[in-house]
């Protein structure tokens, strides 16, 4: 077993946070990482995480050296150059840039459901804003219809970078918009879904379980 040899600030319910772990779990990487649970809100900073990570976001990985790397891209990039195994992140060429704009396609489902989240729980409700929730959920149709149409044969092809944001993505939305209804819009995807969310690492970061 490894020693822990670095901290991960994180929140479980987080699906930048699960991207990461979900990483570190398909390349082997979990016993190097110590999780530090942080209760987070945009208006509920806190100091530690602030102190070497001025965004104040999660998740942020302490190296040993204690320097801090930030946002969760940098560290799956980080991350997915310590371990010997076949990286999840294409090195070069085009194969690299494709899987990546795909990642990336990945975030912006999870940061739109986020937002999402934060106006329709966090804010009061008479200041909600109702025209911004549905921008943010029309980013989230679609990127999950672009996926249905493009890019289901990639999914299945590997579960990279790109597959892990996709599932954590899904998994975001069944754990905070259960009754957004992607599967029946998204069958194709729904059923990739379906089947990675069995995947060991998907199992054992499933919030829903904690």
């Amino acid at each position: 077993m490894s020693i822990a040899t670095m901290t991960l600030f994180h929140s479980p319910a987080s699906p930048f946070v699960r991207k990461v772990l979900v990483l570190l779990h398909e390349t082997g990487q979990v016993d190097r990482v110590e999780l530090k649970t942080i209760n987070l809100t945009p208006v509920n900073p806190v100091a530690e995480l602030n102190a070497d990570n001025p965004a104040g976001k999660i998740p942020a990985l302490r190296l040993a050296d204690g320097s801090v790397l930030f946002d969760s891209r940098v560290i799956v990039e980080y991350l997915d150059q310590q371990h010997v195994g076949s990286p999840l992140i294409p090195r070069e060429g085009a194969a690299r840039w494709r899987r990546l704009t795909l990642a990336a396609l990945a975030d912006a489902i999870m940061d739109a459901a986020v937002l999402t989240r934060y106006e329709t729980f966090l804010r009061p409700q008479e200041k909600r804003w109702d025209e911004w929730v549905e921008a943010q959920q029309g980013k989230v149709r679609r990127g999950l219809e672009n996926l249905e149409r493009e890019h289901i044969a990639e999914l299945h092809a590997v579960f990279d970078v790109a597959a892990i944001g996709v599932a954590c993505g899904l998994g975001y939305l069944d754990l905070r918009m259960p009754d957004f209804g992607w599967r029946e819009r998204q069958p194709k995807l729904a059923a990739w879904y379906a089947e990675v969310s069995q995947r060991a690492s998907m199992v054992a970061t499933d919030p829903a379980r904690g």
